[in-house]
Parts: structure tokens; C-alpha cells; sequence
């Protein structure tokens, strides 16, 4: 159950992604990492298996994309573009512009050492939110 308080932050976000979920707790799954499940005991309830299937998700959504464009590229160049579109970095940057990093929940260590702004934390939690 989500309380008021992570609801209305949440709503915050969904308003930001143009998108609301229909089941907010995968939004709430999606902005959990491991550090934050692992403390509190929660077990397998952290954005891990979200984050796999986001990852499938984005890639052949930008493929899609890639596929459709005209004039149409070639393999190589579509292959090189989805790379760079789907690697850590670009994906950090989106979630940045997000502001996912305030929503995320996360173990006191990762939160001290900054963890809401690593790149790594960052797109994982972002490939999550798309499996979500």
C-alpha cells in the first residue's frame, strides 16, 4: 500500500511523464531499487525485473522508431543509433529531466554516496519505469 504522501509525489511524476498507471504500485516497484528492499527487508520487491523488461521494451520501441524513418537507414547505422539511444549515459539524461532521482527510494548508504544521481541507478530506474 502506498501512503498519501508517496501517492501525491507519485501523481508529481505522472503528470511530468504525460502518463497515469493504472496499477501505481509498479510506478512505486519501478523507483525501488535493491539498496532501499534489501534494508528494509521487503525481499524481491525492488525495480530489477521491471528494469529487464524495460530495457526489452525501450529497445524495440527505438527500433521501431528507427525501422520507420524516412528515408530509411541502413543496418549498420539503425544498429549504431539505437546503441547510442539506449546506453546508460542517454538514458541518465532522461531520467534526469525526469527528476526520477527524487523519487527514487533507496538505502540510506546509496542515498549518502549519492546514488539518486548516479547514471547507473539513474537509466536502470528509468527502464524500469518503462516496464511499469
Amino acid at each position: 500500500m502506498i501512503d498519501i504522501h508517496r501517492r501525491e509525489a507519485l501523481r508529481t511524476l505522472e503528470e511530468d511523464l504525460g502518463y497515469i498507471f493504472e496499477k501505481p504500485e509498479l510506478l512505486d516497484l519501478a523507483l525501488c531499487h535493491k539498496s532501499f528492499a534489501n534494508e528494509t527487508g521487503v525481499g524481491n520487491t525492488d525495480n530489477e525485473r521491471l528494469e529487464f523488461l524495460g530495457d526489452s521494451v525501450l529497445g524495440l520501441a527505438v527500433a521501431k522508431l528507427l525501422y520507420d524513418l524516412v528515408p530509411p537507414m541502413n543496418e549498420g547505422d539503425m544498429s549504431r543509433v539505437r546503441a547510442y539511444m539506449v546506453k546508460e549515459e542517454t538514458l541518465a539524461q532522461v531520467a534526469r529531466s525526469l527528476d526520477i532521482g527524487c523519487h527514487l527510494h533507496l538505502g540510506k548508504g546509496e542515498e549518502q554516496s549519492g546514488g539518486a544521481e548516479k547514471p547507473s541507478i539513474l537509466a536502470d530506474a528509468f527502464e524500469a519505469l518503462v516496464g511499469a
